[in-house]
Protein backbone atom coordinates (compact mmCIF):
# COMPACT_ATOMS: atom_id res chain seq x y z
CA UNK A 1 0.00 0.00 0.00
CA UNK A 2 1.23 3.27 -1.13
CA UNK A 3 0.78 6.53 0.95
CA UNK A 4 -0.09 9.63 -0.77
CA UNK A 5 2.72 11.42 -2.82
CA UNK A 6 1.79 14.38 -5.22
CA UNK A 7 -1.46 14.42 -6.87
CA UNK A 8 -4.73 14.37 -4.58
CA UNK A 9 -4.89 10.48 -3.77
CA UNK A 10 -8.41 8.79 -5.27
CA UNK A 11 -8.83 6.49 -1.79
CA UNK A 12 -9.52 6.71 1.02
CA UNK A 13 -8.72 3.68 3.55
CA UNK A 14 -10.44 3.26 7.33
CA UNK A 15 -8.14 1.00 9.01
CA UNK A 16 -9.94 0.24 12.51
CA UNK A 17 -10.01 -2.64 15.10
CA UNK A 18 -13.15 -2.67 17.86
CA UNK A 19 -13.18 -4.38 21.32
CA UNK A 20 -13.93 -8.44 21.17
CA UNK A 21 -16.93 -7.88 23.70
CA UNK A 22 -18.59 -4.89 22.01
CA UNK A 23 -21.00 -7.25 19.29
CA UNK A 24 -23.51 -4.39 19.03
CA UNK A 25 -21.11 -1.88 18.09
CA UNK A 26 -19.44 -4.16 15.27
CA UNK A 27 -22.99 -4.99 13.64
CA UNK A 28 -23.81 -1.12 13.56
CA UNK A 29 -20.55 0.03 11.80
CA UNK A 30 -20.43 -2.99 9.54
CA UNK A 31 -24.04 -1.59 8.49
CA UNK A 32 -22.82 1.45 8.18
CA UNK A 33 -20.09 1.02 6.04
CA UNK A 34 -22.43 -1.21 3.50
CA UNK A 35 -24.99 1.70 3.61
CA UNK A 36 -21.81 4.03 2.54
CA UNK A 37 -21.23 1.60 -0.12
CA UNK A 38 -17.40 1.47 0.96
CA UNK A 39 -14.95 -2.13 -0.07
CA UNK A 40 -13.26 -4.69 2.08
CA UNK A 41 -9.21 -4.27 1.04
CA UNK A 42 -8.37 -7.68 3.08
CA UNK A 43 -7.99 -7.27 6.62
CA UNK A 44 -6.53 -3.74 5.94
CA UNK A 45 -10.27 -1.83 6.59
CA UNK A 46 -12.67 -0.51 4.15
CA UNK A 47 -12.38 1.62 1.04
CA UNK A 48 -14.03 4.44 -0.61
CA UNK A 49 -13.31 7.33 -3.34
CA UNK A 50 -11.81 10.37 -2.06
CA UNK A 51 -14.16 12.95 -1.92
CA UNK A 52 -15.40 15.92 1.09
CA UNK A 53 -18.48 13.50 1.20
CA UNK A 54 -16.95 9.94 1.84
CA UNK A 55 -14.31 11.75 4.01
CA UNK A 56 -17.01 13.18 6.54
CA UNK A 57 -18.82 9.55 6.86
CA UNK A 58 -15.77 7.58 7.57
CA UNK A 59 -14.68 10.68 9.88
CA UNK A 60 -17.90 10.12 12.29
CA UNK A 61 -17.20 6.41 11.97
CA UNK A 62 -14.00 6.80 13.14
CA UNK A 63 -14.69 8.97 15.48
CA UNK A 64 -17.93 6.45 17.24
CA UNK A 65 -15.37 3.56 17.17
CA UNK A 66 -12.55 5.52 18.97
CA UNK A 67 -15.30 6.80 21.09
CA UNK A 68 -16.19 2.95 21.88
CA UNK A 69 -12.64 2.35 22.98
CA UNK A 70 -11.86 1.06 19.58
CA UNK A 71 -9.10 2.01 16.95
CA UNK A 72 -9.28 4.00 13.85
CA UNK A 73 -7.67 6.15 11.56
CA UNK A 74 -8.60 7.74 8.05
CA UNK A 75 -5.60 7.18 5.43
CA UNK A 76 -5.53 8.88 1.97
CA UNK A 77 -3.72 6.43 -0.41
CA UNK A 78 -2.83 6.58 -3.72
CA UNK A 79 -2.43 3.09 -5.02
CA UNK A 80 -2.61 -0.21 -3.97
CA UNK A 81 0.26 -2.39 -5.41
CA UNK A 82 -2.07 -5.35 -6.19
CA UNK A 83 -4.83 -4.05 -7.12
CA UNK A 84 -5.14 -1.21 -9.76
CA UNK A 85 -7.04 1.96 -9.83
CA UNK A 86 -9.28 0.57 -12.74
CA UNK A 87 -9.46 -2.82 -10.77
CA UNK A 88 -10.74 -1.25 -8.08
CA UNK A 89 -13.24 0.87 -10.06
CA UNK A 90 -14.69 -2.50 -11.41
CA UNK A 91 -15.27 -3.94 -7.62
CA UNK A 92 -17.40 -0.90 -6.70
CA UNK A 93 -19.40 -0.90 -9.87
CA UNK A 94 -19.91 -5.21 -9.43
CA UNK A 95 -21.19 -4.53 -6.19
CA UNK A 96 -23.54 -1.98 -7.07
CA UNK A 97 -24.90 -3.84 -10.16
CA UNK A 98 -25.36 -6.96 -7.95
CA UNK A 99 -27.35 -4.46 -6.05
CA UNK A 100 -29.50 -3.16 -8.75
CA UNK A 101 -29.53 -7.04 -9.76
CA UNK A 102 -31.90 -7.67 -6.51
CA UNK A 103 -33.45 -4.39 -6.99
CA UNK A 104 -34.90 -5.41 -10.51
CA UNK A 105 -36.00 -8.88 -9.07
CA UNK A 106 -37.69 -7.08 -6.07
CA UNK A 107 -39.54 -4.99 -9.35
CA UNK A 108 -40.55 -7.89 -11.17
CA UNK A 109 -42.23 -9.75 -7.94
CA UNK A 110 -44.04 -6.45 -6.75
CA UNK A 111 -45.23 -4.93 -9.84
CA UNK A 112 -48.10 -7.01 -10.61
CA UNK A 113 -49.16 -5.26 -7.46
CA UNK A 114 -48.95 -1.72 -8.32
CA UNK A 115 -48.80 -0.62 -4.88
CA UNK A 116 -47.71 3.20 -4.10
CA UNK A 117 -46.38 1.86 -0.99
CA UNK A 118 -43.85 -0.46 -3.03
CA UNK A 119 -43.39 1.97 -5.65
CA UNK A 120 -42.07 4.63 -2.92
CA UNK A 121 -40.17 2.25 -1.43
CA UNK A 122 -38.20 0.81 -4.34
CA UNK A 123 -37.73 4.45 -5.58
CA UNK A 124 -36.02 5.11 -2.57
CA UNK A 125 -33.89 1.84 -2.63
CA UNK A 126 -33.02 2.93 -5.80
CA UNK A 127 -31.88 6.41 -4.61
CA UNK A 128 -29.79 4.74 -1.95
CA UNK A 129 -27.96 2.30 -4.33
CA UNK A 130 -27.58 5.38 -7.00
CA UNK A 131 -26.27 7.58 -4.72
CA UNK A 132 -22.76 4.98 -3.77
CA UNK A 133 -22.78 4.37 -7.32
CA UNK A 134 -19.56 5.50 -7.72
CA UNK A 135 -18.04 4.36 -11.34
CA UNK A 136 -21.27 3.87 -13.17
CA UNK A 137 -22.69 0.52 -13.14
CA UNK A 138 -24.12 -0.26 -16.60
CA UNK A 139 -26.86 -1.69 -14.74
CA UNK A 140 -28.53 1.73 -13.44
CA UNK A 141 -30.28 2.66 -16.50
CA UNK A 142 -32.22 -0.39 -16.85
CA UNK A 143 -33.57 -0.28 -13.33
CA UNK A 144 -34.23 3.07 -13.67
CA UNK A 145 -36.05 2.43 -16.86
CA UNK A 146 -38.32 -0.40 -15.03
CA UNK A 147 -39.26 1.51 -11.83
CA UNK A 148 -40.28 4.57 -14.33
CA UNK A 149 -42.67 1.65 -15.91
CA UNK A 150 -43.55 0.15 -12.67
CA UNK A 151 -44.76 3.80 -11.03
CA UNK A 152 -46.30 5.12 -14.68
CA UNK A 153 -49.58 3.69 -15.92
CA UNK A 154 -48.72 2.85 -19.39
CA UNK A 155 -49.84 6.24 -21.88
CA UNK A 156 -53.48 5.84 -23.77
CA UNK A 157 -51.72 5.39 -26.89
CA UNK A 158 -49.45 2.92 -25.85
CA UNK A 159 -49.28 -0.39 -28.08
CA UNK A 160 -48.85 -2.49 -25.07
CA UNK A 161 -52.80 -2.06 -24.74
CA UNK A 162 -53.70 -2.81 -28.11
CA UNK A 163 -53.11 -6.52 -28.19
CA UNK A 164 -52.26 -7.87 -31.24
CA UNK A 165 -51.93 -5.34 -34.20
CA UNK A 166 -51.60 -6.19 -37.69
CA UNK A 167 -48.79 -6.30 -39.62
CA UNK A 168 -49.86 -4.96 -42.80
CA UNK A 169 -50.01 -1.42 -40.84
CA UNK A 170 -46.20 -1.62 -40.13
CA UNK A 171 -45.37 -1.73 -43.72
CA UNK A 172 -42.47 0.26 -44.50
CA UNK A 173 -42.34 2.46 -41.79
CA UNK A 174 -39.54 4.68 -39.87
CA UNK A 175 -39.28 3.09 -36.59
CA UNK A 176 -37.47 4.95 -34.13
CA UNK A 177 -35.03 3.95 -30.58
CA UNK A 178 -33.50 5.14 -28.31
CA UNK A 179 -29.15 5.95 -29.15
CA UNK A 180 -26.74 3.28 -28.38
CA UNK A 181 -28.65 0.35 -28.62
CA UNK A 182 -28.55 -2.48 -26.76
CA UNK A 183 -29.60 -5.91 -26.71
CA UNK A 184 -32.73 -5.82 -26.43
CA UNK A 185 -33.09 -3.18 -29.36
CA UNK A 186 -30.84 -4.57 -31.25
CA UNK A 187 -32.68 -7.87 -31.70
CA UNK A 188 -35.61 -5.92 -31.47
CA UNK A 189 -34.43 -3.83 -34.78
CA UNK A 190 -34.05 -8.09 -36.23
CA UNK A 191 -36.91 -8.89 -35.39
CA UNK A 192 -38.85 -5.98 -37.28
CA UNK A 193 -36.77 -6.11 -40.33
CA UNK A 194 -36.87 -10.38 -40.41
CA UNK A 195 -40.30 -10.73 -40.16
CA UNK A 196 -41.97 -7.49 -39.47
CA UNK A 197 -41.16 -4.99 -41.71
CA UNK A 198 -38.80 -5.94 -44.68
CA UNK A 199 -38.59 -2.18 -45.72
CA UNK A 200 -37.87 -1.33 -42.10
CA UNK A 201 -35.92 1.94 -42.12
CA UNK A 202 -34.48 3.06 -38.36
CA UNK A 203 -33.83 6.04 -36.63
CA UNK A 204 -32.86 7.30 -33.15
CA UNK A 205 -33.55 10.09 -30.73
CA UNK A 206 -33.66 10.81 -27.49
CA UNK A 207 -37.59 10.37 -25.56
CA UNK A 208 -38.52 13.42 -26.00
CA UNK A 209 -37.39 14.78 -29.50
CA UNK A 210 -38.98 11.30 -31.22
CA UNK A 211 -39.54 12.00 -35.16
CA UNK A 212 -42.98 12.68 -35.92
CA UNK A 213 -44.76 9.87 -37.79
CA UNK A 214 -42.28 7.08 -36.39
CA UNK A 215 -43.16 3.94 -34.45
CA UNK A 216 -41.09 3.96 -31.36
CA UNK A 217 -39.79 0.30 -30.08
CA UNK A 218 -37.52 0.39 -27.26
CA UNK A 219 -38.49 3.69 -25.66
CA UNK A 220 -39.42 4.85 -22.22
CA UNK A 221 -43.20 5.97 -23.81
CA UNK A 222 -45.40 4.79 -26.08
CA UNK A 223 -44.88 2.69 -29.02
CA UNK A 224 -43.51 -1.01 -28.47
CA UNK A 225 -41.74 -1.55 -25.40
CA UNK A 226 -41.38 -3.50 -22.39
CA UNK A 227 -45.06 -4.65 -20.89
CA UNK A 228 -45.95 -6.58 -17.48
CA UNK A 229 -42.71 -8.81 -17.30
CA UNK A 230 -41.96 -8.70 -20.89
CA UNK A 231 -38.50 -7.10 -22.79
CA UNK A 232 -39.45 -5.62 -25.80
CA UNK A 233 -38.23 -7.76 -28.08
CA UNK A 234 -40.96 -10.54 -26.44
CA UNK A 235 -43.82 -7.73 -26.66
CA UNK A 236 -43.25 -7.64 -30.44
CA UNK A 237 -43.19 -11.06 -31.05
CA UNK A 238 -46.84 -11.10 -29.06
CA UNK A 239 -48.09 -8.67 -30.80
CA UNK A 240 -47.69 -9.58 -33.85
CA UNK A 241 -48.23 -13.35 -33.66
CA UNK A 242 -44.53 -14.38 -34.31
CA UNK A 243 -44.91 -18.23 -33.92
CA UNK A 244 -41.09 -19.21 -35.02
CA UNK A 245 -39.84 -21.45 -32.59
CA UNK A 246 -36.11 -20.16 -32.64
CA UNK A 247 -37.53 -16.79 -32.31
CA UNK A 248 -38.96 -17.85 -29.00
CA UNK A 249 -35.66 -19.36 -27.85
CA UNK A 250 -34.25 -15.77 -28.33
CA UNK A 251 -37.22 -14.30 -26.63
CA UNK A 252 -35.70 -15.68 -23.66
CA UNK A 253 -32.09 -15.15 -24.03
CA UNK A 254 -33.21 -11.17 -24.92
CA UNK A 255 -35.31 -11.08 -21.58
CA UNK A 256 -32.75 -12.48 -19.02
CA UNK A 257 -30.25 -10.53 -20.87
CA UNK A 258 -31.78 -7.32 -20.32
CA UNK A 259 -33.88 -7.57 -17.17
CA UNK A 260 -31.33 -10.08 -15.08
CA UNK A 261 -34.21 -11.88 -13.17
CA UNK A 262 -32.97 -14.97 -14.73
CA UNK A 263 -36.44 -16.25 -15.30
CA UNK A 264 -35.51 -18.47 -18.52
CA UNK A 265 -31.72 -19.39 -17.15
CA UNK A 266 -29.96 -18.62 -20.89
CA UNK A 267 -26.80 -17.08 -20.81
CA UNK A 268 -26.14 -16.40 -25.03
CA UNK A 269 -27.13 -12.84 -24.44
CA UNK A 270 -25.25 -12.11 -21.82
CA UNK A 271 -22.24 -12.15 -24.43
CA UNK A 272 -23.93 -10.30 -26.89
CA UNK A 273 -25.15 -7.51 -24.68
CA UNK A 274 -21.13 -7.46 -23.24
CA UNK A 275 -20.23 -7.03 -27.34
CA UNK A 276 -22.41 -3.93 -27.90
CA UNK A 277 -21.27 -2.58 -24.57
CA UNK A 278 -18.16 -2.82 -25.87
CA UNK A 279 -18.89 -1.07 -29.47
CA UNK A 280 -20.46 1.80 -27.69
CA UNK A 281 -17.24 2.85 -26.38
CA UNK A 282 -16.24 3.10 -29.86
CA UNK A 283 -16.58 6.17 -32.71
CA UNK A 284 -19.01 3.55 -34.53
CA UNK A 285 -22.43 5.78 -34.73
CA UNK A 286 -25.55 4.45 -33.67
CA UNK A 287 -26.73 2.92 -37.10
CA UNK A 288 -23.36 0.96 -37.17
CA UNK A 289 -23.50 -0.35 -33.97
CA UNK A 290 -27.56 -1.51 -34.71
CA UNK A 291 -26.07 -2.99 -38.23
CA UNK A 292 -23.22 -4.99 -36.05
CA UNK A 293 -26.02 -6.07 -33.43
CA UNK A 294 -28.55 -6.91 -36.11
CA UNK A 295 -25.80 -9.51 -37.78
CA UNK A 296 -25.13 -10.83 -34.35
CA UNK A 297 -28.87 -11.38 -33.93
CA UNK A 298 -28.75 -13.57 -37.72
CA UNK A 299 -25.82 -15.20 -36.46
CA UNK A 300 -27.74 -16.64 -33.01
CA UNK A 301 -30.85 -17.45 -34.93
CA UNK A 302 -28.95 -19.91 -37.39
CA UNK A 303 -27.13 -20.95 -34.52
CA UNK A 304 -30.34 -22.01 -32.81
CA UNK A 305 -31.64 -23.88 -36.47
CA UNK A 306 -28.34 -25.76 -36.63
CA UNK A 307 -28.65 -27.07 -32.98
CA UNK A 308 -32.47 -28.11 -33.54
CA UNK A 309 -33.66 -25.86 -30.84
Amino acid sequence: MILSKGRVPPWLLLAFSLPRKRGSLRVSVWRKLQHYGSLPLGNSGYLLPNDPANREKFEWLATTIRGSDGEASVLEVQAIDNCSDSQLAKRFSDARTNDYRKLLKELRSSRHKGSAVDATRLRQRFQEIASIDFFGSPLRERVEKTLTAFQQPQSPDSVSHMGKVSRSAYRNKRWVTRPRPGVDRVMSAWLIRKFIDPQAKFVFATENRKPAGTVPFDMYEGGFGHCGEDCTFETLTKAFRIKDKRVAVMGEIVHDADLFDEKFGRSAGFGIDEVMKGWAQTTASDAELLHRGMHLAEGLYLSLRKKGR
